[in-house]
């Protein structure tokens, strides 16, 4: 969602919440001011606007998750479906496509996997050393399946990512074996020139320990020359609708069918699929209806909105609210913890709502968690605020989360949490076992699948009112926020 002029509106039509059988309308409000939100997405263009309008800021997106849709165009195809096959890598065959497109895998396997990557995202590397050499023995060895990797750098998050891909480029342009092997040394030494301020010398030393030329591929680096096959790839991950990495694309070569699967899964994930798709069938969890066609989310309905009899400040399906149960308005805040802008947000623009506008009775206030992929620590410190909330303190650890974020922001967060907990003077030793407690976790990750079909970044809200609910993505300014709010009160029934 990029950033645009006041009621510059796209519409999404799902089933009415509160009248059965007829539509209402999320629209996504925008407002004249600049949107900020976390996001995994590298920064795209904004046209000029009436209001001349520049954007400093990422454009909201989506995170890896456990998300599947069909009906994706596949990569733009060559006029020549001719190959050549080079040699092996680790016993799988390597080949070259007409256009120059690198695979590895039989070029007659059953599917194709595209794989949408970037070299520096560290749940990539997870993919690479957790699931890729299961899915090279099973699959890719065998014949059943063949491997496309796509350069999807996200540039805002990820400065080196290019340099990296063109380093995996410049070696291919030598030697389609040893892309495949610088490949392997890139993601095996990420957190080596993940930080360098030029990454470009120690790939070039890189390149010394495969079978190239040296001298040329240092002059492919700087050349400009894969920039093109960059932009490109991520041009086509873009089209696709990808917006965080990594994504994939399966496609069934027999019938052309596509199915979509979103984030770093483990490797059983990628076998059933793998074999649902060689059988002709579509994967499970595939065959999801896109969110235009979607029934209305249970969160978001007159019943799930309800208060839990036997949860005070809880809503019937889970989520922590605060405010009048009357209110004409339900706001429903997607947040993260470890975003920035969320914790602008409700430092600073939060307070002055409560005031105007939940502490009057006008508007009730509602919380899901969306921990992005780019923010490590989040999802645990969901789970302490929902551990906090079992010992009524909710909103207490909420506003203590994110006034403490740089002091819980490190590889071992839980003993930090346990230290606000004895803050808070709650039971510290129910507060751990708590924290230990996987089920916790889940209520996390269910909350962040419930709002992919409606949320790309954080903070976003979602604004229920009347029947008809809208979308403002992004931490607002107070004053932005007030004015928007104001016309959804003033027009409540």
């Amino acid at each position: 969602m990029l950033k645009e002029p006041y009621m510059n509106h796209q519409e999404i039509n799902i089933k009415n919440p509160y009248a059965s059988g007829s539509l209402y309308v999320i629209s996504i409000l925008l407002v004249v001011l600049l949107v900020s939100a976390c996001t995994e997405i590298a920064p795209l263009d904004v046209g000029s606007s009436s209001s001349d309008l520049s954007a400093d800021e990422p454009a909201p997106g989506g995170t890896s998750a456990d998300e599947a849709s069909t009906g994706s165009d596949t990569p733009e195809e060559t006029e020549s479906e001719e190959y050549e096959i080079v040699g092996e890598y680790q016993g799988m065959p390597v080949g070259v496509m007409a256009d120059g497109t690198i695979f590895r895998g039989e070029p007659d396997a059953p599917v194709t996997i595209y794989e949408y990557s970037d070299y520096e995202c560290p749940f990539c590397l997870r993919h690479f050393t957790q699931t890729e050499p299961s899915l090279n023995e099973a699959y890719i060895q065998s014949g059943q399946a063949r491997i496309v990797f796509m350069d999807f750098p996200l540039v805002q998050i990820h400065p080196n990512a290019p340099a990296a891909s063109s380093a995996a480029i410049c070696t291919g342009e030598q030697n389609p074996i040893a892309y495949w092997e610088m490949h392997a040394l890139i993601f095996e030494t990420q957190n080596e020139w993940g930080s360098l301020a030029d990454p470009i010398p120690f790939f070039e030393e890189l390149s010394t320990q495969l079978d190239i030329d040296s001298e040329v591929f240092s002059d492919c680096m700087v050349s400009g020359r894969p920039d093109a096959i960059i932009e490109k790839s991520y041009a086509m991950g873009r089209s696709l609708g990808f917006g965080g990495t990594p994504s994939f694309q399966f496609v069934n070569e027999s019938s052309g069918a596509t199915y979509d699967l979103v984030g770093a899964q483990p490797f059983q994930k990628f076998a059933e699929w793998i074999d649902a798709i060689a059988r002709g069938e579509s994967p499970d969890g595939a065959e999801s209806p896109p969110p235009d066609e979607a029934e209305i989310p249970f969160w978001a309905t007159e019943e799930g909105l309800a208060a839990d009899p036997d949860r005070p400040g809880y809503t019937v399906a889970g989520d922590a609210y605060r405010g009048s149960l009357d209110a004409p308005v339900v706001i429903v805040e997607y947040s993260d913890y470890q975003c920035p802008f969320c914790r602008r947000h409700t430092t600073d623009t939060q307070p002055i709502l409560d005031e105007q506008f939940v502490d009057s009775g006008q508007i009730r206030w509602v919380f899901k968690h969306f921990p992005l992929n780019i923010h490590p620590q989040a999802p645990m410190a969901g789970v302490a605020a929902e551990c906090a909330a079992l010992q009524g303190q909710f909103w207490e650890m909420h506003e203590l989360l994110f006034a403490y974020t740089s002091n819980w922001s490190i590889r071992e967060p839980n003993p930090i949490f346990v230290e606000m907990a004895v803050e808070l003077g709650l039971d510290t030793d129910a507060f751990e076992v708590c924290l230990a407690d996987e089920s916790m976790m889940e209520l996390i990750e269910s909350d962040f699948a419930e709002g992919r079909p409606f949320v790309q970044g954080t903070p976003t809200f979602i604004v229920l009112s009347g029947g008809q609910g809208r979308i403002i993505p992004g931490a607002l300014p107070a004053e932005a926020f007030t004015q928007a709010l104001q016309e959804v009160v003033d027009s409540a029934p």
